[in-house]
């Protein structure tokens, strides 16, 4: 039970941490409501986008069944390195968003022929390639903690992930229409994100124990 209840802590962590953007980027979406581009795109988009990106990150959940797991919690400095870099880059860079427009996507890259394959929508597609391009920090998070993650933490990890998907997408709904309470969160917002990476990767390190490799030598 108290591997589970660190696990979610830990995937609630991770989230917050790493899709704070997400709620700029779904906000601008559901802004942009219209007879042709509704609600569900963007829900439905935003899955696809992370379905994704957790993808991407799998190989570190399969890595933690060979390697000692002593050895994977080094990739908690990984987190960490991110959210010192986070906190001494300041403002500009924490606040800086990659964008994807549907045009340029679905022309170049793997992503735009699968979009054409699958016969996804392309209101959905363009949700679903914005999540992707702005992942790249949540991919350098995930590995690790999936590295780190037993099967039945795994389960948790990713329950936890695919609702906060949803929580994520009513809070932005909600914020749209509240823009007072929306100017403080993506103003404060990202201030609190580089100290939620570091004790995510201290946790990482004193989940794996690797202070042994240190008392070994």
């Amino acid at each position: 039970m108290t591997e589970l209840i660190q696990a979610v802590t830990a995937s609630v962590a991770a989230f917050a941490a790493t899709n704070i953007d997400d709620i700029v980027i779904l906000m601008v979406f559901f802004s942009r409501i219209s007879p042709t581009f509704r609600p569900h795109h963007v829900v439905v988009g935003q899955y696809l986008g992370f379905l994704l990106l957790l993808l991407a990150s799998l190989p570190g959940f399969l890595t933690g069944l060979i390697i000692p797991p002593v050895w994977l919690g080094l990739l908690g400095f990984l987190p960490i390195a991110i959210g010192i870099h986070q906190l001494f880059a300041g403002e500009a860079d924490a606040t800086d968003v990659q964008t994807v427009t549907e045009e340029s996507s679905a022309k170049n890259g793997w992503l735009g022929r699968s979009r054409s394959f699958l016969n996804i929508p392309p209101q959905t597609f363009q949700v679903a390639a914005v999540t992707v391009a702005n992942g790249g920090d949540n991919i350098s998070i995930y590995v690790p903690l999936f590295a780190n993650s037993t099967l039945a933490a795994m389960g948790a990890i990713l329950s936890v992930f695919l609702i906060m998907v949803a929580v994520w997408c009513g809070i932005a709904y909600y914020l749209t229409r509240h823009a007072v309470i929306a100017h403080y969160l993506t103003h404060y917002g990202h201030r609190v994100v580089p100290f939620v990476l570091i004790g995510l990767g201290v946790f990482i390190l004193l989940e794996s124990r690797v202070y042994q490799l240190l008392i070994s030598s």
